[in-house]
C-alpha cells in the first residue's frame, strides 16, 4: 500500500515538473522570436537534439535505430514538421495562455482519429467528451463574436497535425521503442526543418545559442518527466495535473508578457483539460480490461 502511494506520488511529481518545463521552453521560444525567426527555432531544437541522443544510444547501442517502419516515421516526421513549426510561429502570434490552452486539443483530434482511422469505436463516453473539449476550443475562439487571429488558427493546425504525428507513433509503438521513434524524429525533422530555416537564416550570437541550445535540453527534459510520470502512476492520476500548464502560462503572460488571460480561455482550458484527461482514463480503463480478458484467456 506504501509503496503503490509513493509510486503515485512520484507521478503526480513528474507531471508537476513536466508542467513547469513544458511551459517554460514555451516562454522561451516566444522570448526568442523576437530576434530569430520560429522556423530557425524549430531547426536548433531538432538539430541540438541529437546530441543528447547520441549520449544515450551510446550506452543501448545504436542497434536500437533497427526499424520496420521507415514509410510511417517519414510520414510522421513530415507531419510533426508541420506541428512544430506552426506551434512554435503560433507563439508569437497569439496570447500566450491562449496558445498554452488550445494546445491541449491534439489528444482531442487523436481521439477523434483513432476512431476514423484505426477503427476504434464511437461510445457514448468518449463522444459526450470530445463534445465538451470542442465546446472549450468555441469558448476560447468564440467565433463570431471576436475575430480569430493567425496565431489561433496555427496552434489549432498544429494540434490536428500533431494529433496525426500522435496516431502514427501508436502504430509504431507496437513494433518499435520509445527512443527508435524519438531518435528518428529528431534525424529527419532536422534535415525538414532546415529546408524551410534558410530562407529566413540569421546566425545567432553567442547567447541566442545558449538560449537555443537551453530550449533544446528542456524540451527533451519535459517528454522524459512526462513519460515518467506515466511509467509512475495512472493516467487518470496524472492527466488532470495537466491544467497547471494552462495556470502557469496564465501567470508568465501577465507577468512577463503583459497579457491578462480573459475568463473565456480558463473555463475553455478547464473543458478542453477535463475532456482529455477523461478520454486518457477511459482508454487505460479498456487497456487494463482488454490485458485482463487476454490473461483469462
Amino acid at each position: 500500500m506504501g509503496a503503490a502511494r509513493g509510486s503515485v506520488m512520484r507521478g503526480i511529481g513528474w507531471m508537476l515538473l513536466a508542467t513547469v518545463l513544458f511551459v517554460t521552453m514555451h516562454m522561451s521560444i516566444r522570448q526568442l522570436s523576437g530576434e530569430i525567426h520560429p522556423f530557425e527555432i524549430a531547426f536548433f531544437r531538432n538539430f541540438l537534439g541529437i546530441f543528447l541522443l547520441v549520449g544515450w544510444f551510446t550506452r543501448i547501442g545504436f542497434g536500437a535505430l533497427k526499424t520496420g517502419n521507415t514509410s510511417l516515421h517519414l510520414a510522421r516526421a513530415a507531419v510533426n514538421a508541420v506541428a512544430m513549426l506552426c506551434f512554435f510561429s503560433s507563439l508569437s502570434l497569439a496570447p500566450f495562455a491562449t496558445v498554452t490552452a488550445l494546445g491541449f486539443t491534439s489528444q482531442l483530434f487523436a481521439a477523434l482519429g483513432a476512431v476514423v482511422f484505426l477503427g476504434e469505436r464511437f461510445r457514448l463516453r468518449r463522444t459526450l467528451a470530445l463534445g465538451l473539449g470542442f465546446l472549450g476550443v468555441l469558448a476560447i475562439v468564440r467565433p463570431g463574436f471576436i475575430a480569430v487571429g493567425l496565431g489561433e488558427t496555427l496552434v489549432l493546425t498544429s494540434a490536428v497535425a500533431w494529433s496525426i504525428a500522435l496516431l502514427l507513433i501508436k502504430t509504431m509503438s507496437r513494433t518499435d521503442s520509445s527512443w527508435t521513434i524519438t531518435a528518428y524524429m529528431n534525424l529527419l525533422l532536422t534535415p525538414i526543418t532546415l529546408a524551410v530555416a534558410v530562407f529566413v537564416w540569421q546566425w545567432p550570437s553567442f547567447v541566442q545559442f545558449l538560449w537555443l541550445a537551453a530550449i533544446a535540453v528542456i524540451g527533451t527534459l519535459a517528454q522524459t518527466a512526462l513519460n515518467q510520470a506515466l511509467r509512475e502512476a495512472e493516467v487518470a492520476i496524472v492527466m488532470p495535473f495537466e491544467f497547471l500548464r494552462l495556470v502557469w502560462a496564465g501567470l508568465i503572460g501577465v507577468f512577463v508578457f503583459h497579457e491578462m488571460p480573459g475568463p473565456w480561455t480558463w473555463l475553455g482550458g478547464a473543458m478542453i483539460v477535463a475532456s482529455t484527461s477523461y478520454i486518457a482514463y477511459r482508454e487505460s480503463v479498456l487497456r487494463r480490461g482488454a490485458a485482463a480478458g487476454k490473461r483469462a484467456g
